[in-house]
């Protein structure tokens, strides 16, 4: 059995996530893996889950967040998940 790297539970079904830059993390569930690997968005430090938005090199969980943590780019950054193209 491996041990999570977050919570320290020995868990028989861990699995092991290696990162670009060589890291290996082992978890024992996804909830682990993101609060350790996940980024945090700029403006309301929620944990970017899903794609959230790039400005810049800087990360934000939606297109609102964005604006509000980089109001240089404003109107520019969209959040165009589902929405409709016409």
């Amino acid at each position: 059995m491996a041990t999570c790297d977050v919570c320290g539970n020995e868990y028989w079904m861990t699995f092991e996530v290696r990162t670009v830059g060589g890291g290996v993390h082992t978890f024992d569930s996804f909830e682990c893996a993101i609060q350790l690997l996940a980024p945090r968005c700029e403006h309301c430090d929620c944990r970017v889950i899903g794609h959230g938005v790039e400005v810049e090199g800087r990360f934000f969980c939606c297109a609102h967040c964005a604006r509000s943590g980089s109001a240089d780019l404003g109107a520019q950054i969209r959040d165009t998940v589902g929405t409709h193209p016409g």
